[in-house]
């Protein structure tokens, strides 16, 4: 396995070969990362991983000065799943100046459930993904895959809508979440919980099945029904001990409020949910 930090040694690099399947992280990885690594092994003829922590994505308040930077043991990760390069760059070899042009996602889908309680964020990442595809990709000649976890559902959403507005040759492969044997999803702020507050944690998970179930319970009513259905999850969340941001039911397609014609397609829907547990901000969702 090669490890690179410049866009050019990354480009130098990839010449070689035809079709990149690439796997973008901020590293500190874990088996979700290594399972969509292990994915992109038979989409392409040399597997890429990025591992950079993205600024833009994170608002003043947020945790990207103690994000952990584990480059070595996530290199040692990626190789034995099978990535032929990793491509670890500096902040200044990404942005050497100040990234004035941005990617602005539209509002219905990225200024709703994560963009509301995150403003900006899918700025953030729309920015960096357009620009790491660019990296990666600038030299392809055959099929271009880029895959992401379905546990950031909104964000592989937006990502999906990025390449397909901008006509990009790149296919986007949504991996399943991976869980915990508890069902836990796992996120690299996993690492941030407390013994306690682990053991807790899997209470988004299971809150956001029973609103699944009263959800699909509802039939053509769902719509009527749902704000009353999404105050009872989150106030069961919340007399926990838990801050929570949204629990909901929306449309796979374009997280919109489902109407009644959706709510008798149970394939149509996912329920996704946000949640401060202490300090650590926990996400899931489940497709019905």
């Amino acid at each position: 396995m090669q490890l690179v930090h410049t866009i050019e040694d990354l480009r130098t690099a990839l010449r070689p070969f035809n079709s990149p399947a690439f796997v973008p992280t901020m590293g500190n990885l874990h088996d979700g990362h290594l399972n969509l690594v292990r994915s992109a092994k038979p989409l392409g003829d040399v597997v890429v991983s990025s591992i950079f922590v993205n600024r833009l994505q994170f608002a003043p308040n947020e945790d990207f000065d103690s994000y952990p930077r584990t480059l070595q043991a996530d290199c040692e990760r990626l190789e034995q799943a099978g990535c032929d390069i990793v491509f670890a760059p500096l902040e200044k070899e990404l942005y050497p100046l100040p990234q004035q042009f941005k990617v602005h996602p539209p509002g219905e889908l990225a200024d709703i459930l994560e963009g509301h309680f995150r403003p900006g964020f899918f700025i953030g990442v729309s920015t960096v993904v357009m620009k790491l595809f660019h990296c990666v990709f600038s030299e392809a000649k055959g099929p271009r895959h880029a895959l992401f976890g379905k546990k950031d559902y909104q964000q592989q959403l937006v990502i999906k809508r990025m390449v397909q507005q901008f006509a990009m040759p790149i296919t986007v492969i949504a991996g399943e979440t991976q869980r915990a044997p508890d069902g836990l999803a796992l996120s690299s702020r996993n690492g941030y919980l407390s013994e306690r507050e682990r053991s807790e944690a899997i209470q988004l998970s299971l809150a956001l099945r029973t609103l699944a179930r009263e959800a699909l319970s509802c039939g053509h009513a769902l719509p009527e029904q749902l704000p009353g259905l999404e105050s009872r999850a989150m106030h069961a969340l919340a007399s926990r001990g838990w801050q929570p941001d949204y629990l909901t039911v929306r449309r796979r397609a374009d997280l919109l409020l489902p109407t009644a014609a959706d709510a008798t397609q149970p394939n149509h829907l996912v329920v996704l949910g946000a949640a401060r547990l202490g300090n650590t901000r926990l996400i899931d969702n489940f497709e019905i």
